[in-house]
């Protein structure tokens, strides 16, 4: 049995967490003190400086690295309603966006009238760092963490933007940062090194692979952080939103929905009438949450639902309920996934086994969950693209 949060049930195979004497969770405490310490008005005003010192001095106010998902359309949202500012937005397409996501982008470009940039790095290259990553760290998605994180920096010294604005912060779902402790967190190399690229360079992921894969050093360039000196030289600064505003994600997904007509959508795994916000911009996002569960025994339900018991808005037994009924069933993109790696399912059994988190012990045969409505249009290789190109062979 797992030891959890008497607050908000999270568990001790949670990333960041300590127990203080009363069994309360150290992200708990962040809450009280984010909700009783923290001067917002304060916090506001000191954004209102941040942004009159940039705007209207470069081509465009402020670069918004953009997923689509509730987070980052918020961040574009408000930081064109309240300021009025000119942004760039870049997105980096991971490679798994869905038909709704892509609508919701459509509606929420046009509505608001910005500038878009989207990037979708070498797919062969892709699938080769997902299988060397989740070997490695039983993660598939360094080339989506890292990706996320360093191409829009590329973006913001190509075209000279220097004043960076992502989402929330970490400290609202960890302890890599922290309310009390930090008053601004910084999205920097630091930052990006500490927790965002496993701990896995662009570099060292080019020696990782070059032994049977075939690929250019330049293909990785999107995955690996711009030089200290050129963002120095653009005198930038790169900020979550959240560090100066209160975050809200059920206020600010209805905002979104009613005034741009952001549409949640069902996420495998989740469940949708309580959380139709979540995490809807990647069909490869029941996959993570399954792999997450198998290694440390929660998903993403457990998470959302503690960030519910901490804001007061749902009861222990519900989440619980919710837990029970909808964590660590297999995905319907399992066999997708293992299509796009060459894979079979007892070799990803095996290779997940070796990267679980003790005390938690993982179950291999679960059922399945259903498949979402708009399953039968994810991307699927065709048979003879299946798996990876390997030095000297046509298939792994």
């Amino acid at each position: 049995m797992l030891k959890r949060c008497t607050v908000c049930n999270l568990p001790e195979t949670y990333e960041t967490i300590e127990f203080d004497h009363n069994g309360v969770c150290n992200i708990c405490r962040q809450k009280e003190f984010k909700a009783g310490v923290i001067d917002w008005s304060y916090r506001k005003g000191e954004l209102d400086k941040l942004v009159e010192q940039y705007k209207g001095k470069h081509d465009y106010d402020c670069l918004v690295p953009f997923s689509g998902g509730k987070d980052s359309t918020w961040t574009l949202y408000y930081l064109i309603k309240e300021y009025g500012l000119k942004p760039l937005v870049v997105q980096f397409n991971h490679g798994f966006m869905r038909e709704g996501l892509l609508k919701n982008n459509e509606r929420t470009f046009k509505q608001l009238g910005v500038d878009v940039l989207s990037f979708t790095p070498n797919w062969k290259l892709v699938k080769r760092v997902m299988l060397e990553a989740l070997i490695r760290k039983g993660d598939f998605c360094w080339h989506c963490h890292t990706g996320i994180f360093a191409y829009p920096m590329h973006v913001a010294i190509k075209y000279q933007v220097p004043l960076v604005f992502w989402g929330e912060p970490s400290s609202e779902y960890t302890s890599y940062y922290d309310y009390r402790e930090n008053e601004i967190e910084e999205v920097d190399e630091t930052r990006f090194n500490r927790f965002v690229n496993l701990g896995i360079t662009a570099e060292d992921m080019a020696g990782m692979i070059s032994d049977d894969f075939k690929f250019d050093p330049r293909d990785l360039t999107p995955f690996s952080y711009p030089a200290t000196s050129a963002l120095k030289k653009l005198r930038y600064r790169s900020v979550c939103l959240g560090s100066f505003i209160p975050w809200d994600v059920k206020k600010q997904f209805a905002i979104i929905n009613q005034e741009l007509g952001w549409q949640g959508d069902q996420v495998e795994g989740m469940p949708w009438n309580e959380y139709p916000y979540e995490k809807i911009e990647c069909h490869m996002q029941g996959m993570r949450d399954y792999i997450k569960f198998l290694k440390r025994g929660y998903s993403r339900v457990t998470q959302m639902t503690a960030l519910d018991l901490r804001n007061n808005r749902i009861t222990k037994e519900k989440a619980l309920e919710l837990v029970g009924e909808y964590e660590g069933r297999k995905p319907p993109s399992l066999q997708i996934f293992l299509e796009y790696l060459g894979l079979s399912e007892e070799e990803f059994n095996a290779i997940v086994a070796k990267t679980v988190v003790p005390p938690f012990k993982p179950d291999f045969n679960a059922p399945y969950a259903p498949k979402t409505h708009d399953f039968d249009k994810w991307y699927r290789e065709s048979p003879q693209n299946q798996g990876i190109e390997r030095k000297g062979a046509a298939k792994a």
